[in-house]
């Protein structure tokens, strides 16, 4: 393990924005728990349109936009925060 200072550019929470040595723009570490979340959503998504449930994919990757908005948003206010522009 190679231990590296990060700029910690939002609270520690479950996705914290940071910028790792040599980056040009921070990136989001999601934790594990929650990045095995987020996986087990996509893959509800895709089991219900497998079973022909389209109106039940709809509904659960509507939620998994949700959450993707709201980290954006959060990443985004970082980076307005510290007049760090957007990567894209």
């Amino acid at each position: 393990m190679e231990r590296v200072e990060a700029g910690l550019f939002t609270d520690g929470g479950n996705n914290a924005v940071v910028r790792l040595p040599g980056r040009r723009f921070p990136g989001v570490l999601i934790q594990g728990d929650s990045l095995s979340i987020l996986r087990a959503d996509v893959a509800e998504v895709v089991e219900a349109f497998d079973q022909g449930d389209v109106a039940g994919a709809r509904e659960t990757a509507s939620l998994l936009l949700d959450g993707l908005d709201a980290l954006l948003a959060r990443y985004t206010a970082a980076l307005e925060a510290h007049e760090i522009p957007r990567p894209y």
